[in-house]
């Protein structure tokens, strides 16, 4: 139930910043683009271009969530599901945009002059003192969330459809991603961004012309599929087969939940990657970050979701990454070998992209030594997680994103007029 909780308010706080700025999100999402596509070099202070900090934080966000989360999202929930991942996008968006805004406007620099920033900088430069005591809070959690949402839940759906697929054994996967994952983390931010800014458009263009393909060839099927999703979304799923049937509150559940998990809108994730982007502009920034949100759920989640209604594969009683897999693989042959490589690259990402955020946070909490042990644990941890079982993976990682997300949503709730102000400033001009 706390991450349940924790979604619920991460939404609420989406709907707040959304309606606080009259839907500024929705309104400049065209602006957002153009930014971003003249965002490959950057125009002042930071560490990496505003494109790169975007692709830095879609390699995080970008992972197991949008093939192995929307599958288990619909299995629990029903098609109805992918209904309420949309709603939790559409506020998440301004989530993301209040986040980045945030960070660039309170950000740091390091002992080794590298730009920190993100919910633990922007609640101890931002709030009063007897708020200080989140900032240690979220880095704390922040520190160890990545080690179950992006170490070993990446790992563990990556070994689980390799495993299916191709009888690879668990600890051999985790044992070559362990090496792979090493190479470029050991590396910094330069590095990772470097990676991410190649691979990730790679990866996502590649995935998303494959479900382009797949739905162009049943798009008669699309007008009922979107009918279903939405009508289960308010009036549950039928039992049928190997699935077990599910309520409006298990779509809303599994739905906002695994909205939250896939986009990480609130969590305080992705605004320690956009804090190290080269900007003099927070807003500018924000309109750039809330496009990861679009990206990840209205766009990436949307085609796995509508692939799995349209092939009707929910009833088998498949979950995860191997439902998504079995999808494509009926749609098209071929299809599921294309969905497994995509899932070894997004959750490689996601691991390289994850293991800066919660580097950040040893930085906040013990300083720039802190920066190579916590490498050396993240690197040395990725193996544990391919011999768990997939449902105490999700459990922790669900209960560790709640857990984060507490500090940061009160810091946006109290820093939003600054927020609101500093939009007004921005757009005045």
């Amino acid at each position: 139930m706390a991450e349940l909780i924790g979604a619920i308010n991460a939404l609420g706080t989406g709907i707040f910043v959304s309606f606080g700025r009259r839907v500024l999100t929705l309104r400049k999402l065209p602006a957002g683009f153009s930014m971003l596509l003249n965002g490959r070099s950057g125009n002042g202070a930071g560490d990496i271009s505003p494109f790169s900090a975007l692709m830095t934080s879609l390699s995080a966000t970008i992972g197991t969530g949008n093939i192995a989360g929307v599958a288990t999202a619909l299995t629990l929930g029903g098609p109805g599901a992918l209904f309420w991942m949309w709603i939790t996008a559409l506020f998440g968006m301004a989530t993301k945009y209040a986040e980045a805004v945030c960070a660039v406007h309170f950000r740091e620099q390091d002992a080794d002059g590298n730009y920190s920033g993100g919910p633990m900088y922007y609640i101890r430069n931002g709030l009063a003192q007897h708020w200080h005591w989140l900032a240690w809070a979220f880095a704390i959690f922040g520190s160890l969330c990545g080690f179950g949402i992006a170490n070993m839940v990446q790992s563990n759906s990556i070994s689980q459809v390799l495993t299916d697929a191709y009888q690879v054994p668990p600890l051999a996967t985790g044992l070559t991603l362990m090496v792979l994952v090493g190479a470029v983390v050991l590396g910094g931010i330069r590095r990772i961004a470097s990676v991410a800014s190649y691979l990730v458009p790679f990866m996502a263009l590649s995935y998303l012309l494959l479900g382009v393909v797949v739905l162009a060839m049943h798009v008669s099927e699309i007008p009922a599929a979107i009918a279903t999703i939405v009508e289960s979304a308010f009036t549950g799923s039928a039992a049928a087969g190997g699935f077990a049937g599910a309520t409006i509150w298990a779509a809303i559940r599994f739905g906002v939940a695994r909205g939250i998990f896939s986009n990480e809108a609130g969590l305080g994730s992705a605004p320690i990657a956009h804090a190290a982007a080269q900007t003099n502009e927070p807003v500018e920034q924000g309109l750039v970050a809330m496009l990861g949100t679009f990206i990840d759920t209205l766009v990436v989640c949307s085609i796995t979701g509508l692939v799995i209604v349209i092939m009707d594969v929910i009833p088998t009683g498949v979950s995860g990454a191997s439902l998504t897999s079995m999808a494509f693989g009926q749609a098209l042959a071929g299809g599921d070998f294309i969905v497994t490589l995509g899932l070894c690259l997004f959750g490689f990402t996601t691991m390289i992209g994850w293991s800066f955020y919660g580097e950040r946070c040893v930085v906040f909490l013990l300083g720039t030594r802190g920066i190579i042990p916590f490498r050396l644990a993240w690197v040395i941890a990725i193996p544990i997680g391919t011999v768990f079982q997939l449902e105490l993976v999700w459990l922790i990682a669900d209960t560790l994103n709640a857990f984060m997300a507490v500090p940061n949503l009160i810091a946006l709730l109290l820093l939003g007029p600054l927020v609101f102000r500093l939009s007004r400033e921005y757009f005045d001009r």
